[in-house]
């Protein structure tokens, strides 16, 4: 077992040492914040996010020219209906049953766009049909192809009712665009691939080139965001179910008051998070089954220079009982956190996969920077993970990214009331930096009832174990 506990004296020469170390290295101690009694604080938030509510006005999709059979193309029946229910003050504009193939759905003010139950939208996969919109990909912002269903700077918007939204990628379709073998790609398509646009876009933000010319889309293969409510207030998003996506599936980004209830995502994609909030702020996420090829909730705030850009904390988000199959993670925070994020709460969820990699995960670097603080867990049931319960990184790193000088913090990590069948290599993964430990790691009343390790750990300070029991041993707080 590695251990590694970063100790500190009351002397002042090496405290003055340790401060230094902090100026050297870019970091600016954060204060300690915990909140005094979180979960009283998150049901202010739950109190506080209204659903939003529609007048009785209903609009069918039907009488705007729109077919079922799922050839015809419905884009401008959709389009006509939802433009004609704002224009009138809003309402309902109501899918009947059937299958509706259709380009991109762009949402306007006061419109609740509802599928009834046996109703299924099927979304052009001919990337064509998708026009270039303000929109973000993993964490920087461009101009690309619209989301599948995109509601920019809208006041009042919900998809709602029993049906489905088919984004229709697979391997020949959006899926190839991965660099990713098993998804259908092949070496010798110039330019067909994720990894070089990735690339070109992450140095025009680290340029500092303004957004709206940032233009990617035909020709560059960066695949659309599924659900995206970009610079929205009151979002509902309630009991569809969704499969099938090109990309991240539900993303509301620089958004306020959205509630995330009853959905289902089914999408192993690559890349197929299935929700994630960024630089958005009272969000709830409850009632949703995830099961997906990436994260199943992964909290965002932007990606190295274009986070520090924007400079806009993720913070009160609220997961509340979800299940989580296949994914990476439960509930993750990160990789693009360079604006931070704070008071997150995860309560009465279910995780259980041999596909699950991790239970609740931190992942950042030295490019993202940032604060990560007050997360607080409570009565979750995992049956089994493959990697671990809890993994903190500070040094994740993926597609060749290099060591920065955006030295990240994470502190007040709290897990309570939680049961664990198998927590499969580490019931803790954490690994901090030396000026920049991980501080206040706390695990009250967890049960593990098998694991390889009980923790593995490189500077953190601040691990406590109350009434918590791994391997049947219970377990004593490291010095």
């Amino acid at each position: 077992m590695r251990k590694k506990i970063f100790f500190r004296t009351n002397r002042l020469l090496p405290i003055l040492l340790f401060s230094l170390l902090f100026v050297a290295c870019g970091v600016k101690q954060a204060k300690t914040t915990v909140v005094a009694n979180p979960w009283k604080m998150m049901k202010n938030i739950t109190d506080n996010v209204k659903t939003p509510s529609f007048i009785g006005t209903t609009y069918l999709v039907s009488d705007f020219g729109a077919q079922s059979g799922g050839v015809f193309d419905n884009t401008v029946a959709f389009k006509k209906a939802i433009q004609d229910c704002s224009k009138n003050g809003g309402g309902k504009v109501l899918v009947p049953a059937g299958k509706y193939l259709t380009g991109p759905i762009h949402l306007e003010d006061n419109v609740n766009l509802h599928l009834e139950e046996g109703a299924e939208i099927l979304f052009s996969t001919n990337s064509a049909d998708y026009p270039i919109v303000h929109t973000s990909w993993e964490g920087t912002e461009l101009m690309n192809y619209s989301p599948l269903i995109y509601a920019y700077q809208k006041t009042n918007v919900a998809v709602t009712g029993k049906g489905i939204l088919n984004g229709q990628a697979n391997n020949e379709n959006w899926w190839w665009w991965c660099s990713k073998k098993e998804y259908g790609w092949k070496e010798g398509k110039p330019n067909q691939n994720d990894p070089l646009n990735r690339l070109r876009l992450i140095a025009m933000a680290e340029e500092g080139v303004p957004v709206a010319e940032r233009v990617f889309g035909e020709g560059h293969y960066l695949r659309p965001n599924f659900v995206e409510f970009f610079d929205c207030k009151n979002v509902l998003l309630k009991d569809v179910k969704i499969v099938n996506a090109p990309f991240w599936v539900v993303h509301p980004i620089k958004s306020s008051n959205v509630i995330i209830d009853g959905i289902t995502v089914e999408s192993h994609g690559p890349n197929n998070d299935g929700c994630d909030p960024e630089y958005s702020k009272n969000v709830i996420i409850k009632n949703c089954i995830f099961n997906t090829g990436d994260d199943c909730i992964a909290i965002k705030s932007g990606r190295d220079a274009d986070g520090r850009r924007v400079a806009m904390k993720s913070e009160n988000i609220v997961v509340q009982n979800c299940k989580m199959i296949d994914g990476h993670g439960g509930v993750v925070i990160g990789s693009e956190i360079s604006g931070g994020v704070r008071n997150v709460f995860v309560e009465n969820c279910i995780m259980d996969s041999p596909n699950l990699d991790r239970a609740i995960r931190i992942k950042t670097n030295s490019n993202r920077g940032g604060l990560i603080e007050n997360v607080y867990v409570r009565n979750l049931e995992i049956g089994q993970v493959k990697e671990a319960v809890l993994k903190l990184n500070m040094f994740y790193e993926v597609y060749g990214a290099k060591p920065g000088t955006f030295i990240p913090q994470i502190q007040n990590i709290f897990l309570e009331n939680i049961t664990v069948k198998d927590g499969g290599r580490f019931g803790i993964l954490a690994k901090g930096y030396k000026e920049s430990p991980i501080k206040n790691v706390t695990l009250k009343n967890v049960k593990i009832a098998k694991v390889k390790e009980a923790y593995s750990i490189e500077n953190l300070e601040g691990l406590k174990f109350i009434d918590t029991y791994i391997n049947g041993s219970l377990m004593k707080s490291p010095n």
